[in-house]
């Protein structure tokens, strides 16, 4: 017997409807590629993202098409994200940090029928235009340019577009299951890979983050993406926050520390997200600016391990709760959240900041297990660590036209980290299964000897690799930026770690650099650390 209930296929479609019919007059602010600020609203983006579909449909693209964008967060992009998944088709969000060769390979991989981008990058799109084989629509994100036009051969314009479009247009409906969005992964060797969304996946992973034990968006809420929209769906807020009715401030290209505060106190920001990198910057300006940051209420910090020492200033001098989350793009992104239990409320202070330090706990849609080299399950005791895996309503079961893929172990997905899990579900990356450290048959987690090593006053940022050692196969090499005005020596950085952590985890050498590798989201690039001081502990 089955329940006698309505029966709706859940669709992007239905998060905008929402968005305009009960919050409607809710604003949005976007930084524009010149940095203005446009205001609109949920109305306002529903009826262009309805024009949009409509002009879309006009030009004959077959259902599925893909829909390329090089695009920061802005009010264009915004409308994109619904008018092409709402229209039946596929919205493909690329990168625009990747090298010219790897975008190339993407929008052609992905067979990219129209390429929406900001004025930004024309000098980009204008290199890249003749090797796009598939691309039949070049459309800048704006009014009409004439260094476009001359740039770029057939350019059109989308405030154009939208004009032929139909306001009246009404979403289609079609199997839950359909394709809606596509993102690349950045982080793997070799050609980029794709994962391909789900309407469905796309709308449970919306429930997910709104719950209160992970993100828990909110009418009350004006939300700062910090975290690109060209990464992972800006970990699915737009979606979340059209289906919470949030307030949202699109920061546009300017992501620097200055630019952010700014964002924040003008218009009260309660909710931002983002990497660690981005949020350094922004304390150091809000200390040097003396801003209070004093709207803000919480921080969602995912893309890598967060310092305990940023949690610890975000909480004490303002105010401010950090969430420490976890995801990957293979899993929509949201794995994991850090919200304390209720009995953890009774816990001595100390005790409950140590505990948000971990990536935190899975949501309902979500299992996780770690395992060992056999691929046998290991206990969730918080000490014993093994090789992460999920399985779960909006995670991958194949990458986008792979061949030959043996992608799931027993329907669980390897993400490719070293983790511990305790009895209470809480996990914590120890790194990632190719950072590990193994010296002299010890395992030394590169994750914990950074996390002391940012805590250092005199230093900005740091970075920790195994490198070849001719008595220990490998040991730990610490590689740091100094903070400004500051000069640590190599002795009272290694001296930080007394106490902390066993004698014998304790980085061999600190090597002093101008700035870290960083690959295209903001993530250090250890391999290339890893070749440039490759003999720095030999001879």
């Amino acid at each position: 017997m089955l329940g006698q209930m309505m029966t709706q296929p859940l669709l992007i479609s239905s998060l905008i409807n929402h968005a305009e019919n009960y919050h409607g007059q809710t604003e949005i602010y976007s930084v524009e590629t010149d940095n203005t600020v446009t205001e609109t609203n949920w109305s306002e983006v529903a009826k262009n993202a309805r024009n949009l579909a409509s002009a879309l449909t006009k030009l004959g693209l077959e259902p599925q098409a893909r829909i390329g964008t090089l695009a920061w967060n802005n009010r264009r992009h915004l409308e994109i994200y619904f008018a092409t998944s709402g229209a039946g088709f596929v919205c493909h969000t690329v990168n625009p940090r990747l090298f010219p060769e790897q975008l190339t390979y993407i929008i052609n991989h992905a067979q990219d029928r129209v390429l929406f981008f900001d004025a930004t990058f024309i000098p980009l799109v204008a290199a890249l235009q003749e090797n796009l084989t598939e691309v039949q629509h070049f459309v800048l994100m704006g009014p009409r340019n004439e260094d476009a036009v001359a740039q770029i051969p057939g350019v059109q314009f989308y405030d154009d577009l939208i004009e032929t479009g139909d306001a009246n247009f009404q979403w289609p409906s079609f199997d839950e299951n359909t394709a809606s969005s596509l993102c690349y992964t950045s982080g793997t060797t070799g050609n980029p890979k794709g994962v391909l969304y789900s309407h469905r996946s796309t709308v449970l992973h919306s429930f997910g983050a709104n719950t209160r034990d992970v993100i828990g968006f909110s009418a009350l809420d004006v939300v700062l993406p910090v975290v690109p929209m060209f990464h992972v769906n800006a970990w699915g807020s737009p979606y979340a926050c059209a289906m919470s009715g949030s307030r949202m401030v699109l920061p546009g290209p300017d992501l620097h520390g200055e630019a952010l505060v700014n964002l924040i106190d003008t218009y009260r920001v309660t909710l931002a997200m983002g990497v660690p990198t981005i949020w350094q910057g922004l304390l150091t300006f809000a200390e040097q600016s003396g801003s209070k940051l004093d709207s803000l209420e919480r921080t969602v910090i995912g893309g890598a391990a967060c310092p305990p020492s940023m949690i610890e200033t975000f909480r004490e001098t303002y105010g401010v709760d950090t969430v420490h989350a976890w995801g990957m793009s293979e899993m929509s992104p949201l794995g994991t959240a850090n919200q304390p239990l209720a009995k953890h409320r009774d816990l001595p202070l100390k005790e409950q900041y140590k505990l948000r330090e971990s990536q935190g706990r899975p949501c309902y849609g979500v299992e996780l297990k770690i395992v060992d080299d056999n691929g046998d399950d290991l206990p969730h005791d918080g000490e014993t660590q093994g090789d992460l895996l999920v399985r779960g309503y909006w995670v991958l079961d194949s990458y986008f036209q792979m061949q030959d893929q043996e992608l799931l172990q027993d329907g669980w997905f390897a993400t490719g980290d070293v983790a511990t899990v305790d009895p209470d579900g809480y996990m914590t990356i120890r790194d990632r299964s190719k950072d590990i450290i193994k010296s002299g048959g010890e395992w030394i987690s590169s994750v914990e000897l950074e996390n002391i090593a940012v805590a250092h006053p005199s230093l900005a940022t740091a970075a920790v690799v195994g490198v070849p050692h001719p008595k220990w196969d490998e040991r730990p090499l610490l590689v740091a930026v100094k903070a400004e005005g500051e000069e640590p020596t190599e002795e009272e950085v290694l001296a930080f770690y007394d106490g902390k952590i066993a004698k014998w985890q304790v980085p061999d050498k600190v090597v002093f650099v101008d700035a870290l590798p960083l690959n295209a989201t903001g993530k250090v690039l250890k391999r290339s650390l890893r070749a440039d001081f490759k003999d720095a502990l030999v001879g």
